[in-house]
């Protein structure tokens, strides 16, 4: 005895996958790279970058990571990565290493001053960033605060986005962490 279900009650009973829509699929690659940037729940209350630093591009062998970047990239479409791993597959950079150590040494100088918070919730892949809480609704009356950001942009790693309230300004780019740290003053005087 066949048993048609669904059909005695009205239910519509879904046609065979020959005639329905293909099943749509992500190339395998891009799942991949959602895995690898992944970072686990609590990272959103991470103070430094080194705090974030738990998804596979951070703990893995930097060739697989490399590797697994440009065969990503390599149709040229846009995808979350930190800088430095940006810099690092167009050879500018020499290891991840290096470009951890500039997230630190940056996340020092700034940690230690007064209105400098390190905002951890940027993009999965994506490396956090700073912001100078005083910038933000003073004198001035800008919504956005100065921001400081690292960027493979240029090879002194470091863009600053002046606080502001309409579009987003053109970023300024910083001579590395010796530039950043004459030029914090500056930075630092709009409020």
């Amino acid at each position: 005895m066949a048993v048609d279900i669904g059909r005695e009650i009205g239910t519509h009973v879904p046609a065979p996958r020959s005639e329905a829509r293909p099943p749509s699929l992500e190339p395998l690659n891009l799942l991949q790279w959602a895995q690898a940037v992944e970072l686990p729940r609590d990272a959103g209350a991470a103070a430094t970058p080194s705090e974030m630093r738990r998804a596979w591009i951070h703990r893995a062998p930097e060739h697989e990571v490399v590797a697994l970047f440009r065969a990503v990239t390599a149709n040229g479409e846009p995808i979350p990565a930190p800088w430095w791993l940006r810099a690092l597959a167009d050879g500018r950079l020499e290891s991840r290493d290096i470009g951890f150590r500039v997230e630190d040494r940056m996340a020092h100088l700034l940690g230690r001053r007064p209105g400098w918070e390190f905002v951890p919730w940027a993009v999965d892949g994506e490396s956090g960033y700073w912001e100078f809480m005083p910038s933000e609704r003073g004198i001035s009356g800008h919504r956005i605060p100065t921001t400081i950001l690292n960027t493979s942009r240029h090879e002194g790693w470091i863009d600053v986005l002046p606080a502001h309230s309409g579009s987003v300004p053109e970023p300024i780019a910083v001579a590395g962490l010796a530039g950043l740290r004459c030029r914090l003053g500056e930075f630092e005087a709009v409020r």
